[in-house]
């Protein structure tokens, strides 16, 4: 017990209480309930992938060595999909295959979400959160606008939030807006 005092710290507790914070936000039941996204596996898996491309986002600006913490996580979310591929029976032939899908899909999100999570346009961001989060069902368009501004605001909150507190381990993210069916889509 006390030589846990003398090893050298890898970052690795870093990185695994940043990639919870991830997937803790990912499951705030806001999203479920209010933002209507599918509780389903494949639903979580669409928020995770928005809750990481939001430290991803704020993480690009930084120096190279700093943009390694990012790298980091990413790595921890690709062994957490992995093993609950395995978990959920897919074959070890197979796992490959789903994980190259996994990263494809990881890759194509950033590339749809980052020029308007950057100019702030959550209008534009709604339309691939639409086609991302709600297989472009069109019945879900006030809360893919709404998931959007959550985005938008996420990542302005995030512009403030000085490196050290990522590199503490820590995600500080505001709290989803709540919302009702009969609310306007906010901007």
């Amino acid at each position: 017990m006390i030589l846990r005092f003398f090893r050298r710290n890898d970052g690795g507790e870093t990185i695994q209480r940043l990639y919870g914070a991830i997937v803790a936000r990912s499951r705030d039941p806001v999203f479920y309930t209010d933002y209507k996204v599918p509780d389903t596996v494949e639903g979580r898996f669409e928020m995770i992938l928005v809750h990481a491309f939001l430290l991803f986002h704020r993480l690009k600006e930084e120096s190279e060595e700093r943009r390694q913490l990012g790298q980091r996580v990413f790595d921890a979310f690709c062994v957490d999909m992995d093993a609950n591929l395995r978990e959920m029976g897919v074959g070890d032939l197979t796992v490959p295959k789903k994980m190259k899908r996994v990263t494809q899909s990881f890759y194509g999100r950033v590339s749809a979400y980052e020029i308007p999570v950057d100019a702030g346009q959550s209008g534009a961001l709604a339309e691939a959160v639409l086609r991302n989060v709600y297989g472009s069902d069109t019945e879900r368009t006030l809360q893919a606008a709404a998931l959007a501004a959550y985005m938008v605001k996420a990542a302005e909150a995030l512009k403030t939030t000085g490196y050290d507190t990522f590199a503490a381990g820590d995600f500080p993210m505001p709290e989803p807006a709540r919302i009702s069916f009969t609310e306007t889509a906010p901007s």
